[in-house]
Order: structure tokens, then sequence, then C-alpha cells
């Protein structure tokens, strides 16, 4: 079974303490989403999640493997946080030909799959340079879906993207959700959170303050 598992995480910047004492469980087959103000540490819990940055207490554990002593990642992950870096003189599929060899084993037929989850066509030869604020999201999310990862982590993935590219976002991540994944978003937007999360975690000044889950279509506090 897939599982996230955070332990009394505290993460201090300087003289600041950006996460405070944060344990929480996630299993697969959920979407959970994380909901709070700007600069209420959902970033950097993703990070901590990653493996970006190391807290300064408490434990990350993925799947039964601590990281930073079991492993220095997870072994199975796709992220989306903030502005991802591509090449402005490649197109989408050569961006994500390239992420491909470096990591390994990445077929034709796994980037043209990713791509299509996205809503972008791996046919299309337009420079990632000529890309629109739309279109360089839907990249990102498709690099962070390349290989079918186990958990996927995305940092407001709904952002400058139209209704159509919207829905068809949101299904593919409920999609992957039913395969048995775990999917982590945070968003501004309470109304799209509340339709694709199964459970939402609420963030302030570093802390999880509530709970809610889904239950009947309904959210309710536990």
């Amino acid at each position: 079974m897939i599982s996230i598992c955070l332990e009394g995480i505290i993460k201090d910047i300087k003289e600041n303490r950006v996460l405070n004492d944060i344990s929480l469980q996630m299993t697969g087959g959920k979407i959970y989403g994380l909901r709070g103000k700007n600069g209420c540490g959902k970033t950097m819990l993703m990070r901590a999640i990653c493996g970006f940055i190391i807290p300064t207490k408490g434990k990350v554990i993925i799947n039964g493997k601590q990281l930073h002593k079991d492993i220095h990642f997870p072994e199975s992950i796709g992220v989306l946080i903030e502005n991802p870096a591509f090449l402005n003189e490649y197109s989408g599929y050569k961006n994500l030909k390239l992420i491909g060899d470096i990591l390994g084993g990445v077929k034709s037929e796994d980037i043209e799959h990713a791509l299509y989850q996205a809503g972008l066509d791996a046919k299309d030869k337009k420079t990632y340079g000529k890309y629109s604020l739309g279109m360089k999201q839907k990249l990102g999310i498709a690099n962070a879906l390349l290989c079918e990862p186990e958990i996927i982590i995305l940092d407001e993935p709904i952002n400058a993207l139209d209704e159509d590219s919207m829905k068809k976002i949101k299904e593919t991540l409920l999609r992957i959700r039913d395969n048995g994944k775990i999917i982590l978003v945070a968003c501004h937007d309470k109304e799209e959170l509340n339709y694709l999360a199964d459970e939402i975690f609420i963030m302030s000044e570093g802390k999880i303050i509530g709970r809610e889950k889904k239950e009947n279509e309904i959210f309710v506090s536990v």
C-alpha cells in the first residue's frame, strides 16, 4: 500500500518556524488537498514530502522508508511546485524526452501519454518559449505525470488554465486516484479543491489547524 506518514514535522528557517509540529497520514487511492492563505506553509510542506528540504525535527516516511535516512527522495514521485524550468527552444515533447533520457527507461509512448493526460499534443512542434501560460502549466503537469508515479504532488495545478483544460486535468487526476495513487494538491480555489479532494488539510502559520473529509459529497470536520 502506498503511504505517506509525517511525524512531528518542524522546519525552522533562521528565526522563523515555517512548519510547526505537523503529523498526518495519507494512503493510496485518495486525493488530499491543502488549503490556506499564501505563506501558510503549503509549499514548504510539499517540499518536505518530496525530500527537497530536510526537516529541523520530525520524520517523513514514504512507504515505510524514512527520507534522508533510508532514502534521499521518494522512489516514485511526480512533482509540480511553483514554476517548472524547461528549455525555451525545445517543444513540449522534446523537453520531456530530455528529462526521460536523464531518468532512463522512459519510452516515447510514456511521453505521449503524459502529454495527452495534460491536454497537450505530442506532435505539436511549437517551442516552449512560445507557449501560453496555460500550455506551460500543462507541460508542468505532464512532467509530474511522466512514468505514472505512485505519488503526485501538485502546487496550484489549475492556475492559468481555461475551463475546458481544467475539466481535462480534473478528470485525469480522478482517474489516477482510482488507480490507487496518492495525489496531494494545493489550490486557492475552495470550490475546485472541494470537487477534487477526498480529504482536506487546512493550514495556518505552519500548522494543520483543521481537517475536512468528504462524506456523501459533503465535507465534514474530522
